[in-house]
């Protein structure tokens, strides 16, 4: 196979918008990420952090040993095509820009053409168009997809369309468009042979529940199909935000209490729990350490190191211990610790006294001035967000895609280093705030309003995904306030800045959790600069009481203060919009979904339920 480069993509893209499975829309082309088998070996190293590898391999099997960094081309070589994410053309159907032929591209009617050094510019003409003879008009990808909520996607199917089903007719179609406006009551496929034609309108809504074929459960990007898919294939615009979400799991490096000879096996773990007896840990350690790695295992007989792996796999095998629970170690680390300033280079913790204005509300306030956060991709959804289901990743297996063919053995990961601000409500103000009547109702209307938004969707799953309780909602809208005034005085724009939220009552096995970290998130061009430490460190009161002064009236008031999902069962948010609560949705765990301004100060249609009332 051929290969080409034909543009360039960011890790945070790649990772968030133009992951495997995705739809990269090039300036004159479209073509879709293919799966890991496909990935070159080069331009890649391991990156090490075993909290998220267990809740990897808890999530897709103990097989999978690794998590490989996103291939980067080497600066001197900025033209090997050697290195970097592999694509293959999708849509397969182009349309010729003057003549509007439609066809599929390995139909030979369509020519690729790659101007030397501007890869970029590469696209497909139609040498032979009947209204052009000088030059060669361009072939651009159809605009139109079909998918399904099973993570499923295939080329739009013109010929059954345009016949109303299975026909014998060889069909030449073209797709006309006689307006400027794109109009799909006016937009229209015809067929030169047998005259049939048909508008695209046909293909939406209810109408295109009708005329639509099921889904066939094709998985373009690994060359596969599915069998026994019994969904309806829904009509999807290319580049539409719903055709892929990127689902990951993500984990801060937080301390370890290891030291010395336990600290370093705890560092190189994902190689040196490959040894199964001393024998091979003694090859192991050999060959890494003839390619410069392992480095700070040469002091170290290989009986001492054998005796410190079996150590940690006995402390591994604790059945109290759920590798899925990525949260909780780092809750107890931020709520106990007074201060971490150690030699770690990727945790460095001050905390600061509470605001002056809110010391009933919160515990304490911590300074992350260093953080590392690392991020592995794991499978995507279409049509449904994975913040649909829940804001740790936990999507039912069928809703799923894979990265690969097989069982994979490695994922995709970036890691990320940054600052961040850790605020720790006081339990007690929570517990009161949760024992009010008005918000017991509110939380009667949120499980309501999660269930009749489930029913709209998937009702098979209304009682298999958890709806948040108020606390959640509470610290999630807290963190967007914010966020947002960050986002105006730090100098991170607010897509670089995301929110981890710790919420969760107590049980009799954990402890009640209350808190919100907001921490840098950029893995390219920003990082650690110091600019939201210093928010927290000089001007935090300031901040909290401008965050909530802006949450006062919105400038969609009084629509928005009254919105609730009961008048339209589309949404699952109430006071918020984009003018007042709403941030990017890689910043935010729900795709801005349970936000709820009342919760924290009065608006024109609540004034009763509201945190921050009496500190305003």
């Amino acid at each position: 196979m051929t290969k080409q480069r034909v543009g360039e993509l960011r890790p945070s893209q790649i990772m968030f918008t133009y992951g495997i499975g995705a739809i990269a829309d090039l300036p004159s082309l479209a073509a879709i990420v293919m799966g890991l088998e496909e990935w070159p070996p080069h331009g890649r190293h391991e990156i090490r952090e075993e909290r998220l590898l267990r809740a990897v391999q808890a999530d897709l099997g103990n097989q999978v040993e690794r998590l490989i960094s996103l291939p980067i081309a080497n600066e001197l070589k900025p033209k090997d095509t050697n290195i970097g994410i592999p694509l293959a053309p999708f849509p397969t159907w182009l349309v010729c820009t003057r003549c509007d032929l439609l066809a599929p591209i390995d139909s030979g009617l369509f020519k690729l053409n790659i101007p030397f050094n501007r890869p970029t510019e590469a696209c497909y003409t139609h040498p032979n168009c009947s209204r052009s003879s000088k030059y060669p008009p361009k072939a651009i990808p159809v605009r139109f997809l079909v998918a399904c909520d099973r993570g499923h996607l295939d080329d739009f199917p013109w010929s059954y369309f345009v016949h109303r089903g299975v026909s014998d007719c060889p069909a030449r179609l073209r797709l006309i468009e006689p307006s400027v406006s794109g109009s799909l009551t006016e937009t229209m496929v015809e067929c030169d042979i047998c005259r049939e034609n048909r508008i695209l309108a046909d293909a939406l809504g209810m109408s295109g529940r009708e005329n639509m074929p099921g889904c066939r459960g094709r998985h373009p990007h690994l060359r596969r199909f599915d069998e026994g898919c019994d969904r309806q294939m829904k009509t999807l615009l290319l580049g539409a935000s719903n055709s892929w979400f990127s689902l990951s799991l993500s984990a801060l490096s937080i301390p370890t209490d290891a030291a010395g000879l336990a600290k370093v096996v705890e560092e190189n773990w994902t190689v040196l729990d490959k040894a199964e007896n001393l024998g091979t840990l003694a090859g192991i350690i050999s060959a890494m350490q003839a390619i410069g790695q392992l480095q700070d295992l040469i002091d170290y007989e290989a009986t001492a190191i054998w005796e410190a792996i079996q150590q940690k796999r006995d402390q591994g095998d604790n059945p109290t211990d759920n590798p899925k629970d990525l949260k909780t170690p780092e809750w107890e680390i931020f709520a106990t610790t007074t201060t971490f300033t150690g030699p770690d280079p990727d945790w460095q913790l001050r905390p600061i006294p509470p605001p002056a204005d809110f010391t009933d509300i919160f515990e304490q306030v911590i300074l992350a001035e260093r953080l590392r956060e690392v991020r592995g991709l794991i499978g995507f959804t279409r049509i449904q967000s994975p913040g649909d289901f829940t804001d740790s990743g936990e999507v039912p297996p069928e809703f799923r895609a894979p990265l690969g063919r097989e069982n994979l053995t490695w994922i995709p990961a970036m890691e990320v280093r940054g600052e961040g601000i850790f605020l720790q409500f006081k339990e007690s103000t929570l517990q009161a705030w949760e024992q009010r009547e008005v918000i017991k109702k509110r939380h009667i209307q949120v499980k309501e309003a999660h269930k009749n938004w489930l029913n709209q969707r998937n009702p098979d799953l209304v009682d298999q995904i958890p709806c948040p309780d108020m606390r959640y909602v509470l610290l999630h809208s807290f963190a967007h306030a914010l966020m947002r005034q960050f986002a105006l005085e730090c100098g991170y724009n607010a897509a670089s800045m995301q929110e981890r939220i710790y919420a969760q009552g107590a049980t009799p096995e954990r402890a009640a959790q209350g808190g919100v970290l907001i921490y840098t998130a950029a893995p390219d061009s920003e990082g650690t600069l110091g600019g939201l430490v210093s928010l927290g460190a000089e001007r935090l009161n300031y901040h909290i009481h401008q965050a909530l002064a802006a949450l006062h009236i919105c400038a969609s008031d009084p629509l928005c203060a009254d919105h609730s999902p009961a008048d339209d069962r589309v949404s699952l948010h109430w006071a918020a919009c984009h003018a007042c609560l709403f941030s990017p949705e890689t910043s935010c765990e729900r795709g801005n979904k349970f936000l709820d301004r009342a919760l924290l100060i009065p608006t024109l249609s609540h004034e009763d339920a509201c945190l921050f009332k009496a500190a305003i």
